[in-house]
């Protein structure tokens, strides 16, 4: 069996971020985490190494492929809450390991609580008034601890029309210094759809794809001619 991927290091967030209100409540964001998974399948498939890290309730690659056609020896895994677990997690990972590649395919939240309770807030209280802070980017830090990481990196819009959604992709790619972003609105993200633009550094669509299972296939076949010409 082929593997492009034979020998490589990959770092895949994936699923939702949590933020605590009180000592019961808190919020998140809408990520199942499915696509993730199926982007660590593979790049397993593929022979690369695989550290996942994952939110809470995330999908995780196990159990869809026979063992002796995935090594899951070649899988570490890391369950993280809140934003600040993720950031303590990438600095980590980032400075103790170096990766050849990472695909931030998180749901990290922008907003969070001002604070945090400590205790619950009790249901009888006629109002609840809660202030949401900008939360620090992640993404950041690939570049900042791991420059020579050929970086994924991931843009949601909501009705946003195809160009919108180019253009929006292409300046988060500027922004954090990318080398690809996968472009998708939520509003075409349904049962058995997903649709996804990959965007290059010059703006450029470099493939449309339609479902969660093309999008993980694709994605990984990039990322191994990439890493062989970087090579």
């Amino acid at each position: 069996m082929n593997k492009p991927l034979q020998g490589k290091r990959i770092l895949i967030t994936s699923g939702p971020t949590r933020a605590h209100l009180d000592a019961v409540r808190f919020i998140s964001n809408r990520s199942s985490g499915r696509l993730g998974k199926l982007i660590a399948l593979e790049a397993l498939m593929a022979g690369a190494d695989v550290m996942f890290v994952h939110g809470h309730g995330s999908e995780l690659p196990s159990g869809r492929i026979p063992p002796d056609a995935c090594p899951f020896e070649h899988l570490r895994m890391r369950e993280i809450e809140t934003v600040e677990d993720l950031i303590a997690t990438l600095k980590a990972e980032l400075q103790e390991t170096r990766y050849d590649a990472a695909v931030h395919a998180m749901a990290v939240l922008d907003f969070a609580p001002d604070h945090r309770l400590g205790e619950k807030v009790p249901s009888e209280q006629g109002e609840w008034t809660v202030k949401l802070v900008k939360t620090p980017k992640a993404i950041q830090l690939f570049r900042e601890l791991s420059p020579q990481t050929f970086l994924v990196g991931f843009k949601l819009e909501t009705g946003a029309s195809e160009p919108q959604l180019i253009q929006a992709a292409h300046e988060s790619l500027k922004r954090y210094n990318a080398d690809l972003v996968v472009a998708n609105d939520l509003t075409q993200i349904k049962a058995g759809q997903h649709i996804a633009h990959f965007v290059n550094p010059e703006g450029k669509v470099e493939g449309t794809y339609r479902t969660k299972d093309e999008i993980a296939s694709a994605l990984v076949q990039l990322l191994a001619k990439r890493l062989a010409a970087s090579t």
